[in-house]
């Protein structure tokens, strides 16, 4: 065997955990506040043990969800490197995962403060250079600054838990979003004031 080739084993578990971590992803993309584990491993395709031999609990198995969900941002950003239009895309999609992955946010809520702080640092960081791709070319307020967008996660937030019922709350926090953005976001044809006649 040749040097740092992977075993067949090796590559098994590789395969195992990308599954669990995909199939974690659909179960929290859903309005039920709790996820199953067993319900994780059989989407997954393994047993039980395979999963809690990968993901201990619930915590480890968010930590790794939120880092594909990070990864994917990443991707986002990638694809549209330099487009002033990459933030708004970008901001709106991290908002609306706030809204769909329920299960996610209120498991992230139980971690302690150091990790939820360590993922709110990343999420700035992936988007403070889209933001300045948008604000240098006029798309976005100049005065909002990357540490301005933790208010909007946290309006977002207060939307949903506001409601009693799901539909509402994702109707309520849809709104919340579009007012947001159009908050943050300039217009990009200034309408000319009309002239008074005479």
């Amino acid at each position: 065997m040749l040097y740092g080739a992977q075993t067949p084993r090796r590559r098994d578990a590789q395969r195992n955990r990308s599954a669990i971590v995909r199939a974690a992803c659909e179960v929290m993309t859903s309005p039920r506040q709790v996820i199953g584990m067993s319900e994780v491993a059989r989407r997954a395709g393994v047993g039980l043990a395979t999963l809690y031999r990968h993901f201990p609990d619930r915590d480890a198995l968010a930590a790794a969800v939120v880092a594909d969900r990070v990864e994917w941002l990443q991707e986002l950003v990638a694809v549209g490197a330099g487009h002033p239009a990459t933030f708004r895309r970008v901001l709106g999609e991290l908002l609306r995962t706030q809204i769909k992955m329920r299960p996610l946010v209120l498991l992230v809520r139980r971690l302690d403060v150091r990790s939820r702080r360590r993922y709110e640092r990343q999420v700035i960081a992936l988007l403070a250079e889209p933001l300045r791709w948008a604000q240098d070319n006029g798309h976005v307020r100049v005065d909002l600054v990357p540490s301005d967008l933790t208010l909007l996660f946290s309006m977002v937030e207060g939307v949903v838990d506001g409601a009693d019922d799901a539909a509402v709350a994702q109707a309520a926090a849809g709104r919340s979003i579009d007012l947001a953005l159009d908050g943050v976001f300039q217009p990009l044809v200034q309408s000319r004031r009309q002239e008074p006649l005479g």
